[in-house]
């Protein structure tokens, strides 16, 4: 079949399937989101046309939006489905890096696809193209090399077909999930060249579910019959495996007391029995005291990051870590007994080991009980107070307002803390998107966009502070003129509120985070008009000034949303004082003439380097 480089890289994509968890196939790759300059727009753009029917191209408004609205369609799929995004040479290229540390933070898969110089160099320096004194070969997309599972630049046309099973490899595997970069330089992407017809064969991608060894099962078993007070904590891999039922099955049948990642939570519906909270500094003082006090903690598809363990200070001195998780990376950290596999399969079969399991019955009741005090302090924090609301209060609002289909999201700032340690999951489904693993201002506007087209069933809500509107908000016309609807609440509290409470909070001088420490040359300085300009980017715009106004306001904007099909957008000032503590330690830098660096001193000694297997 004779094709250009980029007629056949489409044509590809096609004909690449998938298969989601509850087993219906599905477009491996279902959208595009293109910006078009030169270096994209003759050769892919050409290509992706002729194809326009059979693979969907949106255009984005700005090239780190599109590519964070591919990631949240990943994370909103469980990763059965991957999101592409396509861009000019240089600055629209680098503008997609910050999208795929998030990817690659977070495990999700991505295929970029970055235009890039002639590898024939007649013209060169072509328009936007840097040069190395000392290097010919370097480009600007070199620059993703550092945030890449996966990473080639196609200098020849017949290179496809040895590059597309690798990047097709990374994006589906469980273990190696991230993003993939293929360079495509514009010269290349217009060469023709014989293809073989077996390169467009359809395939279904059945995503792998590797089995544990036995002797490190047999280990595993062996080590939590003998705890009496183990704990088991769930992170993302269970999500993306599918294992939620598996893990709930196995806790229940031993009476395991249950913990949550920022990546893991909704897993487990609020009101379980053995459900303790959402574990670490943005999860809840009743999971961190659970964590305190066992014995063994079994941790099943979460790579361990310092907010799920307060920089290794979580867990008693002499705890025991068991792991399982599909990557050998993650299970190996601290010097865990690992056991390397798939979340569902494994735990499957570790609950079919043989031998005697006795956990400590008072051990098993105390998740309940710790939680129900956590409880009362998240609703006194959530009770109405006159004036501006809390993060804490809106989060509530949303909470009591959203039904167990929908799908709340946050990526930076003070709300995860507040989504990770408030919500109330009533499904006991995957339904939260925190992107805390590179924590990204900007990822809840592009991200709701993208989750917004996988997530069809209910009401996506995106939650947001007004530093991270400012950040990135173009990508609010992009789905507003697609027609994709989210609810977007965004949280004025008068600037960058939460990096001023650390700032503060270790004992330094209040300093360029709210607008009131902030230079500038004018008396009276100007504030934006969010209502105004969310308007002006196409939305439905809803505004409130306490809680009781707010709850009318979200309940409008979800109203407002399905039926326009548009995002709606609620603007509401928030105390910028106010916060949800789970009580847990986070090591940063403190200089040693601050007054945090008391606290610093006396806890650092406590951190958990190595544990014993």
């Amino acid at each position: 079949m004779r094709l250009t480089a980029a007629q056949a890289l489409v044509t590809w994509l096609v004909a690449q399937r998938s298969e989601t968890l509850d087993g219906r196939e599905v477009p491996l790759f279902p959208a595009v989101f293109g910006i078009f300059g030169h270096g994209n727009v003759l050769g892919l753009g050409t290509a992706l046309h002729e194809r326009r029917d059979e693979l969907p191209v949106w255009r984005g408004h700005t090239e780190e939006g599109m590519a964070l609205a591919a990631v949240g369609y990943a994370k909103a799929t469980h990763r059965r489905q991957v999101g592409v995004a396509t861009s000019s040479i240089g600055p629209g290229a680098l503008n997609m890096v910050t999208a795929a540390g998030v990817a690659h933070a977070n495990r999700l898969p991505l295929l970029l696809l970055p235009g890039d110089t002639f590898t024939g160099r007649a013209p060169d320096p072509v328009l936007q193209q840097v040069e190395h004194f000392g290097d010919a070969t370097v480009t600007v997309n070199d620059a993703f090399r550092a945030v890449s599972r996966y990473f080639d630049r196609v200098t020849r046309p017949e290179q496809l077909m040895s590059t597309l099973p690798q990047a097709v490899r990374v994006l589906t595997d469980p273990a190696d999930a991230g993003p993939v970069v293929l360079a495509l330089p514009q010269d290349v992407q217009a060469e023709s060249y014989d293809f073989p017809d077996a390169l467009f064969t359809p395939v279904v991608h059945r995503f792998a579910r590797p089995r544990p060894d036995q002797r490190a099962l047999a280990d595993a078993a062996a080590a939590l019959r003998a705890a009496r007070r183990p704990l088991l904590v769930l992170g993302g891999g269970v999500r993306y495996s599918g294992a939620g039922r598996a893990v709930l099955d196995f806790a229940e049948r031993y009476g395991i007391p249950i913990v949550e990642t920022t990546a893991g939570r909704t897993l487990v519906e609020h009101d379980h029995p053995l459900y303790a909270g959402p574990l670490g500094i943005t999860g809840s003082a009743s999971a961190n005291a659970m964590a305190a006090e066992a014995e063994l903690v079994l941790a099943v598809g979460t790579r361990l990051q310092d907010f799920t363990t307060a920089s290794w200070t979580v867990f008693a001195p002499d705890v025991r870590l068991v792991t399982i998780n599909v990557a050998r990376f993650d299970a190996v950290k601290h010097g865990a007994l690992a056991v390397v596999g798939d979340a569902d399969a494994t735990v499957r079969e570790l609950a079919d080991q043989p031998g005697e399991w006795r956990i400590d019955p008072e051990w098993t009741a105390r998740a309940a009980a710790l939680r129900s005090t956590w409880d009362a302090h998240i609703d006194k924090l959530r009770a109405p107070t006159p004036g501006m609301p809390s993060y804490a209060q809106v989060v509530g609002a949303v909470n009591d307002l959203s039904g167990p289909g929908d799908y709340v999201m946050t990526a930076s700032g003070g709300l995860p803390g507040e989504l990770v340690g408030g919500w109330r999951a009533t499904g006991g489904a995957p339904t939260m998107d925190v992107e805390y693993g590179f924590s990204c201002m900007g990822y809840e506007l592009a991200g709701a966009w993208g989750a917004a087209m996988a997530h069809t069933d209910g009401v996506v809500t995106t939650m947001l502070g007004d530093g991270s509107y400012l950040m990135l908000n173009s990508e609010l016309f992009s789905a507003a003129f697609a027609g994709h609807p989210f609810v977007a609440v965004v949280c004025d509290n008068d600037g960058y509120a939460v990096i001023a409470r650390l700032q503060e909070g270790q004992g330094g001088a209040p300093f360029n985070n709210f607008y009131a420490n902030c230079r500038t040359t004018r008396d009276h300085p100007p504030r934006v008009d969010f209502a105004g300009h969310a308007a002006a980017l196409g939305c439905c715009v809803f505004t409130a000034a306490d809680l009781d106004e707010f709850r009318d306001a979200y309940a409008r904007a979800r109203a407002a949303a399905a039926s326009e099909s548009r995002p709606a957008v609620v603007v509401v000032r928030t105390q910028p004082s106010a916060w949800t503590e789970a009580g847990a330690w986070w090591e940063v830098g403190v200089p040693e003439h601050l007054p945090g660096r008391g606290e610093y001193d006396e806890t650092k000694p406590r951190q958990l380097r190595y544990l014993r297997p």
